[in-house]
């Protein structure tokens, strides 16, 4: 498998070295020829190697052909729609990847839309025109598979015959050992027609544009035209306009509305004393730290455990020292009895 290309500006790749439209197959109603481009593509292009639908048509009536019909086996739908088709003919598109050789599924698809054209247009001499990118390899693979197939043509003539109408050789090697040794495809439900050809939506040729342009760009308003003036509505009488700050961002002074009182949440917090026997009151704003609960010295002491010989007196000797007296009398220690061995 050849490395993908990137293709540059939407134009296919190595799209320019081929010929636009090649000859009519001798003995069949064949003729072959590269994907036309829509008109947005063709513009970025020379104008010399533009080729779109409507050139197809011009290039056609020039060797004095009439096409009737359209197969289309590109694997995208990117490089022209329905509506860039002439109204005159006839279209099917097959999907069709590129590099590999088709499906038995996609060859069917070919020879049924062929087959199908042959019945409507037995009275006539109407083309048929089949493409792919290039118009090329898958063309000239599904061509002479048809060639082969239906109408019993050798394979090294079929090829030798699609070659020379098209003005280029196949170059892919795996559909050339296809068409010449790989084994006949079944002609089985061709004349079954599932897919039904649509018409071309294209009733006149669309306008020209300079080389580089994008048609799509003539529709968007240029930058240096002049925008039309808003329309200005009458107001209603008694209307007052609204009053805007002006550039310094404040408001003319007096202000506009009187100054909101305090709200009632923001008061001084009071809540209820815990204890009736207490008298409590908030604490002082300016307060630099929380009161006491007890003055010095007032403190109730803890009254000591049953048994023990220490008084409760309110005053202790001048010697004991000041953390003895807050944290209250001292326990005796208890001994306990030793075990006997």
């Amino acid at each position: 498998m050849m490395p993908y290309r990137k293709k540059k500006n939407g134009i296919p790749d190595r799209w320019l070295e081929y010929d636009a439209v090649g000859k009519r197959v001798p003995g069949t109603r064949f003729i072959a020829f590269k994907v036309p481009l829509k008109q947005s593509l063709n513009s970025r292009v020379p104008e010399s190697d533009a080729f779109g639908p409507w050139d197809l048509l011009d290039s056609l009536e020039r060797e004095n052909h009439e096409l009737g019909l359209i197969i289309d086996l590109t694997f995208t739908t990117r490089y022209y729609k329905l509506w860039d088709v002439p109204e005159l003919w006839s279209y099917v598109k097959i999907l069709t990847e590129g590099h590999h050789i088709p499906s038995d599924a996609t060859i069917l698809s070919f020879k049924q839309a062929v087959r199908r054209f042959l019945r409507d247009n037995a009275d006539n001499d109407k083309l048929i025109g089949v493409h792919c990118t290039h118009g090329l390899n898958r063309t000239g693979y599904l061509v002479c598979r048809y060639l082969i197939d239906v109408d019993g043509l050798d394979p090294q003539a079929a090829v030798e015959l699609f070659n020379s109408s098209r003005g280029h050789h196949i170059e892919r090697q795996n559909y050339l050992e296809d068409l010449q040794s790989g084994p006949k495809r079944s002609n089985e439900g061709m004349d079954e027609s599932e897919q039904e050809p649509a018409r071309g939506r294209a009733a006149e040729r669309p306008p020209s544009f300079p080389i580089g342009s994008d048609p799509r760009e003539e529709s968007r308003p240029h930058s240096d035209e002049r925008r039309r003036p808003r329309a200005q509505h009458r107001r209603p009488a008694g209307h007052q306009p609204c009053l805007r700050p002006p550039q310094g961002g404040l408001l003319p002074l007096p202000a506009l509305l009187p100054t909101p009182p305090l709200p009632l949440l923001m008061a001084p917090y009071r809540t209820a004393p815990p204890h009736s026997q207490h008298h409590w009151s908030p604490a002082h704003p300016d307060a630099q730290r929380r009161r006491p609960l007890h003055p010095e010295g007032t403190r109730p002491r803890t009254p000591p455990e049953p048994g023990t010989n220490e008084p409760n007196e309110p005053n202790r000797q001048n010697g004991q020292n000041q953390s003895e007296e807050r944290a209250g009398p001292r326990k005796k220690p208890r001994h306990r009895p030793r075990h006997r061995k």
